[in-house]
């Protein structure tokens, strides 16, 4: 799936899967990311505030999310 930036650099990794609709709630994000659940750019994230810039690709419970602008 595709994630378009709305006049914004970047969005936050907990936000983005709270927006596609891979999180319910930013409990759930939180959760997920810190249980290194997610994905960016092949590598691990830990950091719920870790910046999605354009191009950027997370990977949530096999769901694939590209960041576009």
């Amino acid at each position: 799936m595709e994630f378009k930036l709305q006049g914004e650099d970047f969005v936050l990794l907990q936000a983005l899967l709270k927006a596609t609709g891979l999180c319910d709630t930013g409990g759930d994000a939180k959760a997920a990311i810190t249980n290194g659940e997610v994905t960016v750019d092949g590598e691990v994230e830990i950091r719920r505030g870790k910046k999605i810039r354009t191009g950027q690709i997370a990977v949530f419970k096999g769901q694939r999310i590209k960041v576009t602008s």
